[in-house]
C-alpha cells in the first residue's frame, strides 16, 4: 500500500458549472491553481459534498479525478467520494476511483443509515469490509453529523478504524464533546489512523483539542489561512491561532453559520465567483443558487476579509 500523508490541509474542492449545467474545466484549472498550491495542502478530496459528487455521472467523476491528478501529480494524495445508495454502488464508485487515479476512497453513510445504523456496527462494519475486498487502495470513513442520525458512534468509529486500510477519519460530528471522545478512542485502538478534522463551525477548537489535519470545503476559499492555522497549530502557537482564528471567523459564519446549511458549498461558490477564480456559482439541482440577499453578504465578507490578496 502506497505511504501517505495526510497531515497538513486537505481541500474539498468545489466544482464549477455552465450555464447549461455542463462542467466548466477552465474555472476548474484556475480553482485548483488557487486552492492546491499553497505550502500546507496535504491532499485534495474531489467527488465529495462539496464537489456535487451525488449529481455526477461516473464518467464525469472518473474526468475530475484524471484531472486533478494531472494538475496536482503524482506525489500529492488524491481522495475521491463515495457516496452510495446502495453496497454495490459502493464498490462500483470505489473501484471507479481506484482506476482513475485516487490514492482514498472516502465511504459516506448511506441514506438509509440515518434509521439507527449509526448505533448498530453491523451495518457499517458490512459496508466497509465489502468495499475493502473489492479494491485495494485504502479508505478513509467520512463521519456526518451525528444529529442527522447518520453519524456513526464512537464504538463504530474506533472498530472501524482497526481495519486493515482504513487510514483516516473525516470527523464531521458536530459535537466538541463527541470530536474528543472520537479522537481519543480512534487514537487509543488505532494509533495511525488520521484524525481529519471537518466541523466547520470550531476549526480552531478541534485545532486545540487536537488532530492529524485539517479537511475542509473552505481551503477552496481560504487555503492560506487554514494552511497557517494548522502551522502554527503543529507550532503550538496559541495567540498565532486565535489571530488567524479571528480572519476565519466572519467567513465561516457567513458561509455555514445561516440556515439552510445546504446552500454551504454553493455559498462558497458564490464567493468564489466574486474574487473571479470561477466565472459561474451556479449549481446542479437539487442545489439551487442562493437568494440575492445571501450573495450580497457573502460578497460583503469576502471584501472585508481582504481575500483578493492572494488572488
Amino acid at each position: 500500500m502506497k505511504k501517505l500523508s495526510l497531515s497538513g490541509v486537505t481541500v474539498a474542492t468545489v466544482l464549477p458549472f455552465n450555464d447549461d449545467l455542463s462542467i466548466d474545466w477552465k474555472s476548474y484549472d484556475r480553482l485548483l491553481e488557487y486552492c492546491t498550491t499553497p505550502e500546507g495542502i496535504a491532499a485534495v478530496f474531489v467527488n465529495g459534498h462539496a464537489g456535487e459528487g451525488a449529481a455526477l455521472t461516473p464518467a464525469e467523476r472518473a474526468e475530475v479525478l484524471k484531472r486533478t491528478r494531472a494538475f496536482i501529480g503524482k506525489d500529492k494524495p488524491l481522495m475521491s467520494g463515495v457516496i452510495p445508495y446502495s453496497t454495490a454502488d459502493a464498490i462500483a464508485q470505489a473501484q471507479l476511483a481506484q482506476d482513475n487515479g485516487a490514492d482514498v476512497a472516502v465511504l459516506f453513510p448511506m441514506p438509509q443509515f440515518s434509521a439507527g445504523a449509526g448505533n448498530d456496527p453491523r451495518f457499517a462494519l458490512d459496508y466497509v469490509d465489502a468495499v475493502l475486498a473489492k479494491i485495494d487502495i485504502p479508505v478513509s470513513i467520512f463521519q456526518q453529523s451525528v444529529a442527522s442520525g447518520s453519524g456513526f458512534s464512537t464504538a463504530i468509529l474506533a472498530e472501524l478504524s482497526q481495519r486493515k486500510r482504513v487510514v483516516a477519519i473525516k470527523e464531521g460530528s458536530a459535537d466538541i464533546t463527541l470530536y474528543e471522545d472520537n479522537l481519543r478512542q480512534i487514537k487509543a485502538a488505532a494509533p495511525d489512523v488520521a484524525i481529519l478534522a471537518s466541523n466547520y463551525l470550531w476549526m480552531f477548537a478541534q485545532m486545540a483539542t487536537g488532530a492529524d489535519g485539517i479537511l475542509s470545503g473552505m481551503a477552496n476559499m481560504t487555503p492560506h489561512w487554514l494552511c497557517a492555522l494548522w502551522k502554527a497549530t503543529v507550532a503550538e502557537g496559541l495567540p498565532l491561532m486565535r489571530a488567524i482564528n479571528d480572519r476565519l471567523y466572519p467567513i465561516t459564519r457567513t458561509i455555514y453559520g445561516a440556515p439552510p446549511l445546504i446552500d454551504m458549498h454553493t455559498r462558497l461558490k458564490m464567493g468564489l465567483a466574486h474574487l473571479g477564480i470561477i466565472d459561474n456559482p451556479i449549481p446542479r439541482p437539487p442545489l439551487l443558487p442562493v437568494l440575492p440577499a445571501a450573495a450580497k453578504k457573502i460578497i460583503e465578507t469576502v471584501d472585508k476579509a481582504g481575500l483578493r490578496e492572494f488572488v
